[in-house]
């Protein structure tokens, strides 16, 4: 897979006071998405609850470039940019495109994965958990750590 994407559909209380998206509902677009994206590659919620692991974040950043209006046709891209070889560390990018193929918004998470039971980081097990975050799509300029 070379990319998830996805056209995103905004609703009125996605809004601001200035009658774009307001800057939070990004960062829920982007998670998401994240998790959608984990179920189509096999790594349900299921999975991630009788496993007890879950993806866990150390940073979430958006750069707005160009506001994003309640009409607006927005396709989100996310992939995968940095990743140890283990995949307990990895870097996850996300797009929020228009349709002229500009830029709107970019959000970069850093995370890593957690035992639910110990509540602590921990590797990614079973082995689907591997193969999904292997497939995830990948950026470029993907880099190993």
């Amino acid at each position: 897979m070379t990319s998830f994407s996805k056209e995103l559909s905004f609703r009125w209380s996605d809004l601001d006071p200035n009658f774009h998206v307001r800057h939070s509902a990004y960062y829920d677009f982007g998670a998401q998405h994240r998790i959608e994206l984990l179920e189509s590659l096999g790594l349900t919620m299921k999975v991630l609850r009788s496993q007890n692991f879950g993806p866990i974040l150390f940073r979430e950043e958006c750069v707005f470039r160009k506001e994003i209006l309640l009409s607006d046709k927005i396709v989100m891209h996310t992939k995968i940019s940095k990743m140890r070889p283990d995949a307990s560390r990895w870097s996850i990018v996300h797009e929020f495109m228009n349709d002229e193929d500009k830029l709107c918004a970019i959000i970069t998470v850093d995370g890593a994965w957690m035992d639910t039971k110990l509540r602590k980081i921990a590797n990614p097990t079973p082995e689907i958990a591997m193969d999904a975050i292997r497939n995830f799509p990948k950026t470029n300029d993907f880099l190993e750590l």
